[in-house]
């Protein structure tokens, strides 16, 4: 049962005197934060990174995450926007992202007497190209999640048992992740593709995502979607507010929402993991 792995993380937790998490307000970061205010009560604090690839709304969410926990939640501002070595979008954007994300943290846990860092990082996670998981180890950050082995699947489920409202929430990766390796990523983008997809969540579609490649917006929903989306959609207003938003062409991806899709193009030896 997986109910089997929640004691290890908490045996985990109880090792530590106080602990800094990296607090997204994804499903991941959101467990790894319930159970370690539950053993560490005000010796746990979750910190948000707040940044120009955090939608407005997703820091709401965590914003009543955190609250609903009741852990203490400090939010910062990072500066990766201000690094070319991120900003180019090189096809190891995430361990810049990670790198300014783990600098600044490191140096307020210190401040402020936190003893361990940790993140959201999942088993999963270390079977796919994370080049931002290098930079977190290279800082000393610590993943429970992963130390337990413990799965997305089973990062739901548990979250369910624990009576988590984001237990079923879509991931939602930075919007930095919508872009193809070495297109400049710039603060105008990144909000254009925030409000395309804030629109479409507004319009119901939760698991999605926004492409964005030059002028043009690649719409993906789950395959089993795509005909009622097609169906139940006015596409001419659809194509209308994205326009305004800056982009000149819409599409639909026909094969529909795969995460990591954008890493098909890398190299098979970065993408195999043991």
């Amino acid at each position: 049962m997986i109910t089997e792995k929640l004691p290890q993380l908490q045996a985990l937790f109880q090792q530590m005197d106080r602990a800094l998490i990296a607090y997204s307000g994804g499903v991941d970061s959101t467990l790894v934060a319930k159970i370690a205010y539950d053993i560490l009560g005000d010796r746990a604090l979750a910190i948000t990174a707040v940044s120009p690839s955090l939608l407005l709304e997703d820091l709401a969410e965590a914003r009543i995450q955190a609250a609903e926990i009741g852990i203490q939640h400090r939010e910062i501002e990072t500066q990766e926007m201000e690094n070319p070595n991120y900003t180019s979008n090189p096809v190891n954007r995430c361990y810049f992202c990670k790198s300014e994300l783990h600098d600044t943290l490191k140096p307020l846990a210190q401040k402020w007497g936190y003893s361990y860092i940790v993140d959201g990082v999942n088993a999963d996670d270390l079977r796919d190209y994370r080049p931002g998981i290098q930079a977190a180890k290279e800082r000393g950050v610590r993943s429970p999640l992963a130390e337990v082995g413990v799965s997305k699947t089973e990062v739901r489920e548990l979250s369910k048992y624990l009576g988590l409202m984001a237990w079923d929430k879509p991931a939602q990766p930075c919007l930095s992740s919508r872009f193809p390796y070495t297109e400049e990523i710039t603060i105008a983008k990144l909000q254009r593709v925030g409000r395309a997809e804030v629109y479409l969540r507004k319009l119901g579609w939760k698991n999605l995502r926004v492409r964005s490649e030059a002028d043009t917006a690649r719409i993906e929903l789950p395959p089993e979607q795509i005909k009622e989306f097609v169906s139940q959609t006015e596409l001419s207003q659809l194509v209308q507010a994205f326009q305004q938003f800056g982009f000149v062409y819409v599409t639909l991806d026909l094969e529909g929402y795969r995460s990591g899709k954008l890493n098909q193009v890398l190299p098979s030896e970065l993408l195999v993991r043991p």
